[in-house]
């Protein structure tokens, strides 16, 4: 299926928790497209982060929705899927990793209960590896899947008639946080070890000698 004109509304969504690693692929995809790319008006590039129902709006205005995800399917870590129209609610919901995934569910069934579901839906989504680092960036096995992420999304984008153009020098301007960018996160954060972002034994059997009063 197509969007009815080429001058529909195009939603390109990212969706995910940067918090948890590979959680945050979908909003690394987005932001990836905002940075590197110039889109016709009628494309509009947004960070959904976990907003769940927040996103409804958005979601019944536009014709075509490309919504960029982690979505557990069972697959090798990094495999990356393409569904389209029906099936993505279906998948959207095949293993729960966040509450998003709930959230957005709802957001796709009130869409079409309000007869507003875009004509043109395709998830992008990928296999995520590490989901239990708090605060990390995404897996190297996540995160070589960008580009490749972004092909496949810049080639639907050129199917509904709204092809984007390459900027000859990328531009530092984000869609959410600048704290947050891929680059500035990356940097700012803290070790593992120094972070204790998975949990430490030491802190633990700290808090055990304390109960035991030694």
């Amino acid at each position: 299926m197509t969007p009815r004109s080429r001058e529909c509304r195009i939603l390109v969504l990212g969706i995910g928790n940067l918090l948890w690693a590979d959680e945050g692929f979908g909003v690394r995809c987005v932001e990836a497209l905002q940075q590197g790319w110039r889109f016709p008006a009628e494309v509009t590039l947004m960070d959904g982060g976990t907003q769940g129902l927040y996103l409804l709006p958005y979601v019944q205005t536009a014709e075509a929705l490309l919504v960029f995800d982690a979505v557990d399917y069972g697959d090798a870590p990094g495999t990356l899927r393409v569904i389209t129209e029906d099936a993505v609610p279906r998948f959207m919901g095949a293993k729960k990793m966040s509450l998003h995934q709930t959230g957005f569910q709802e957001v796709l069934a009130a869409a079409a209960l309000t007869g507003h579901l875009p004509s043109a839906l395709t998830l992008i989504g990928v296999q995520p590896k590490e989901l239990e680092d708090y605060g990390g960036s995404l897996s190297p096995v996540v995160h070589a899947q960008l580009p490749e992420a972004l092909k496949i999304a810049h080639s639907w984008l050129q199917r509904w008639g709204a092809a984007g153009v390459k900027r000859e020098v990328a531009t530092a301007e984000t869609l959410a946080d600048a704290a947050l960018a891929l680059n500035a996160y990356e940097t700012g954060r803290p070790d593992a070890m120094s972070a204790w972002r998975t949990g430490d034994a030491r802190f633990l059997n700290l808090l055990w000698q304390d109960a035991e009063g030694v």
